[in-house]
């Protein structure tokens, strides 16, 4: 599937083709993808929710090249250092065990976690911290996931296919 999804990319922003399918307004592309920033400050369950209703989920992140132009999205997006985006990864339903929102488990070699992170602290929520959110305005680097207290509220990122 990831391979696909690069093959489509390459040929897109290659050929720039006709055929690459374009996303809605408000919706921002990359490659065969579209993304949605949401500025709307959701839990995580909510957050999900509301990409489900447009026919999306929250983001799944499978290379490099998507971490970096979502980065680069945020940075422009983001007002303040806590202003960060959920995104598709939980480890909710064993501690520890990171899955995205369509089942399948965290690459370990292909992670984006902050020094230090994931931390599980239980200071804002006895439950620990069993989602992620993403972000920076000012650092450099692609290395910006955090998990965080689900309940807590933060923007989003949803992410279909074109």
């Amino acid at each position: 599937h990831q391979t696909t999804k690069q093959l489509q990319n390459l040929c897109c922003n290659l050929f720039k083709v006709d055929t690459c399918h374009k996303c809605q307004e408000g919706w921002e592309q990359n490659g065969p993808q579209c993304y949605y920033f949401s500025t709307d400050e959701l839990t995580w369950e909510q957050a999900r929710e509301k990409c489900r209703r447009d026919g999306a989920d929250l983001v799944k992140i499978e290379s490099e090249d998507e971490q970096s132009f979502l980065m680069q999205k945020l940075r422009d997006k983001m007002t303040k250092t806590e202003d960060r985006f959920w995104i598709g990864l939980t480890d909710s339903v064993t501690e520890g065990t990171w899955l995205w929102t369509d089942g399948t488990p965290l690459n370990e070699s292909l992670t984006f976690w902050r020094k230090g992170e994931p931390d599980n602290r239980t200071e804002e929520n006895a439950d620990g911290e069993d989602c992620v959110r993403m972000g920076t305005k000012s650092g450099s680097g692609l290395k910006w996931w955090f998990d965080r207290s689900c309940k807590a509220s933060q923007k989003s990122i949803c992410e279909k296919s074109a």
